[in-house]
């Protein structure tokens, strides 16, 4: 009796990883050995990052705060400090924004925050 082999799924299973690595350069996108190692590697380097991309944007936010708080005599952990001791739950993504794009409603909370000390 002939051996019985599944070649439709092999090449269905190859060609997903293939489609995924079409982006890759010279031989990563079309030698199958080749390419399985980029995609699973790729995929460490996702689930890696996505972590890592919390922490970045985390320090960018206190950068920001700590900016525009200085512009007010103030440094980040004065500042910080201060929110909490007045029990105001901004968080720094929210803080940072407005530091941004609201310099005034940021100017409020500094004012806010230096008034009740």
């Amino acid at each position: 009796m002939p051996r019985s082999v599944n070649s439709v799924a092999s090449r269905a299973r190859r060609k997903k990883i293939l489609k995924r690595t079409s982006g890759n350069f010279l031989a990563r996108r079309n030698v199958w050995t080749v390419a399985k190692n980029t995609y699973e590697k790729g995929l460490t380097y996702a689930y890696r990052d996505r972590r890592a991309k919390k922490r970045n944007f985390r320090a960018l936010w206190i950068q920001r705060i700590n900016a525009a708080a200085r512009q007010y005599g103030m440094t980040y952990s004065q500042f910080m400090g201060a929110l909490a001791a007045q029990n105001i739950g901004l968080n720094r993504k929210v803080l940072a924004d407005l530091a941004m794009n609201n310099p005034k409603a940021f100017e409020a909370i500094v004012k806010s925050v230096n008034k009740k000390k």
